[in-house]
């Protein structure tokens, strides 16, 4: 079993930038695909993007495609999320998730969840 511990958010001005970090442990990171989600107040929880447990391959939400990277560092049993060109409508808590097997974009997909990290975009 793994346990996820987000942190990187904070509070950032409207085109700026954040990295976001998922430190893992309690089991094989690089054997797992893993997420980043996000959920503003009131909202559903959705999917922000994911890349598979080799590494090669990602996708990534319309929403943020061109603006955020997802990578990985197997050896640092680290996820990241570089966010750029932020907008206030990317306010909302962030969460990274782990799963066995492919990529996927539900959020019932996801067997384990880290608590989230707040990412605050002002206009």
């Amino acid at each position: 079993q793994v346990q996820l511990v987000e942190s990187g958010g904070g509070l950032v001005q409207t085109g700026g930038s954040l990295r976001l970090s998922c430190a893992a442990s309690g089991g094989t990171f690089s054997r797992y695909t893993m997420g980043w989600f996000r959920q503003a107040p009131g909202t559903e929880r959705e999917f922000v993007a994911a890349i598979h447990w080799i590494g090669s391959s990602t996708n990534y939400a319309d929403s943020v495609k061109g603006r955020f990277t997802i990578s990985r560092d197997n050896a640092k049993n680290t996820l990241y999320l570089q966010m750029n060109s932020l907008k206030p409508e990317d306010t909302a808590v962030y969460y990274c998730a782990a799963r066995g097997g492919r990529i996927a974009t539900m959020r019932r997909d996801y067997d384990y969840w880290g608590q989230g990290t707040q990412v605050t975009v002002s206009s």
